[in-house]
């Protein structure tokens, strides 16, 4: 891996100058290595990136769509020219696989591409008046400042996403990457850098979270968050934000399931659903962790699932063929170990897996999971999928309903009528017919609900989520006034 440009924050078009003896190492969870270095910034460091970026706020607001429209598609081709740096380094830093990694690039141009054609649609109504010679229209105009938190799990995807739609609206931004992939937050920095962004428009402000967050949401410049991580943390932000009537847009954790319906072919379930538990390890909020099957094909699909589950390739995230790397933090195996134990104890039963060595957790198949478990409410963030038994199609909708979460689900069969019914009933921001819980599109409406937030990201959606709607009415002429 060619070594990081920047390793502090980018404030105002440069990186800042630090210390050599003030950085902190990057390791490399897979093998422990230190990757590189980078600066914690503190408080005084994010009060900067929101002075540079409060100070150009209007200069970038007030430029044309094809001048935003022009550095976005730079951006976009940049990054394609920088694909394998960037890989290396989100599987260096990460700890994603080599396929995850690729996908998760060749995403990130499609969401900037995606940004850029936006650029021309920040569209606004005109509204009939009963006042005559009264012209009423809507318009949309940018926030101003807007702040940025992204998490470790897809630290390109996430942060772009994020990013991107707000600058196509004409918004200044403010990120702060996961302190767990600082170094991915920073090369954002350089490929807009590179894109010839002007300064203050994009910062970005490496450090801890419960340091710099309580930052950006308590600043009356910033006039919005975007945050993706936990429901706890996410929950802290939406009351700080509160408490300062900022604008915050929040998609946090989920539990995500699966439906397979009697009628279902076995074999695609058991590759759709191995797809939704073990990509990254079962480290993304998407991930289908819990998969509700319908009794009469339930034994069946867990032979299948089981020696599915016994084929992902364990190893070196740099290895095309290794499907099941290392997590992130040394802390969560044996969190996930002790949620099996306890699920364990209470009835059910670990097919295979179960077990980890350093940050490698093992593939596993916990069968017979009920809702008394914890491991059928909680995010384990590892590759471990929780399988239930449903009587019929309506106990499935409501085991997969029995959750605090509703971010996104799926379901497979090839009854329509009961598709279509899974789709109006399933209580999740996203239902998808025969797909894996995972799927997202830059253009299309990533949204969810209850517990996992009011989240709203992709598309004509960020647009809305990221522009003010302001009322302009012109009089022709005289109004006539009672006094």
């Amino acid at each position: 891996m060619t070594a990081p440009t920047f390793t502090a924050p980018y404030i105002n078009g440069k990186e800042i100058e630090v210390q050599e003896s003030a950085l902190t190492p990057v390791v490399n969870p897979a093998n422990g290595q230190t990757v590189s270095k980078v600066f914690m910034a503190g408080p005084e460091h994010m009060t900067r990136a929101i002075d540079a970026a409060y100070a150009v706020k209007d200069l970038w607001g007030n430029t044309t769509p094809s001048e935003r429209e022009l550095i976005l598609i730079r951006a976009a081709d940049i990054l394609e020219s920088m694909r394998m740096d960037v890989v290396n380094l989100l599987i260096e830093e990460g700890g994603a696989t080599f396929g995850k990694s690729q996908f998760e690039v060749s995403y990130v141009v499609g969401v900037l591409r995606s940004a850029a054609g936006e650029c021309r649609r920040i569209l606004g109504h005109t509204i009939p008046c009963d006042i005559p010679g009264r012209v009423s229209i809507a318009i949309r105009r940018p926030l101003g400042v807007v702040a940025g938190i992204a998490p470790f799990n897809f630290p390109l995807i996430l942060a772009v996403k994020k990013v991107a739609f707000a600058l196509a609206a004409g918004n200044t931004f403010v990120l702060k990457p996961s302190e767990e992939t600082s170094l991915i937050g920073l090369k954002i920095a350089e490929i807009f850098d590179k894109a010839g962004l002007p300064p203050g428009v994009l910062n970005v402000v490496t450090g801890d979270g419960p340091t710099l967050g309580p930052v950006l949401c308590s600043d009356p410049r910033v006039r919005a968050v975007m945050f993706t991580g936990s429901t706890a943390v996410g929950r802290q932000i939406g009351v700080l934000c509160a408490q300062h009537g900022k604008k915050v847009d929040l998609e946090m954790g989920g539990k995500s399931p699966l439906l397979v319906l009697k009628d279902a072919n076995l074999e695609y379930a058991v590759n759709t659903a191995a797809f939704g538990i073990f990509i990254h390890q079962g480290q993304i909020c998407m991930a289908g962790s819990r998969i509700i099957v319908e009794e009469p094909v339930y034994e069946k699909f867990l032979e299948l699932f089981t020696a599915k589950a016994k084929t992902m390739t364990v190893g070196d995230p740099h290895d095309p063929h290794t499907v099941i790397g290392p997590l992130i933090r040394s802390t969560q195996c044996p969190f996930i170990a002790d949620r099996i134990a306890a699920a364990k104890a209470q009835g059910a039963r670990v097919l295979t897996g179960g077990t980890y060595e350093g940050n490698f957790f093992q593939p596993t198949v916990v069968a017979d999971v009920t809702p008394d478990m914890k491991m059928f409410h909680e995010e384990l963030f590892g590759p471990v999928a929780s399988v239930i038994k449903a009587k019929d199609a309506s106990d499935a909708i409501a085991l997969a309903n029995n959750s605090r979460y509703g971010l996104t689900s799926a379901v497979v069969t090839n009854d329509l009528q009961i598709a279509m019914r899974c789709a109006m009933e399933l209580e999740s921001g996203s239902v998808h017919i025969n797909g894996s819980t995972i799927h997202d599109e830059p253009h299309g409406p990533f949204n969810s609900i209850k517990d996992s937030g009011p989240g709203r990201e992709g598309g004509q959606w960020s647009m809305d989520e990221l522009t003010q709607l302001k009322w302009v009415t012109i009089q022709r002429g005289e109004a006539h006034y009672p006094f």
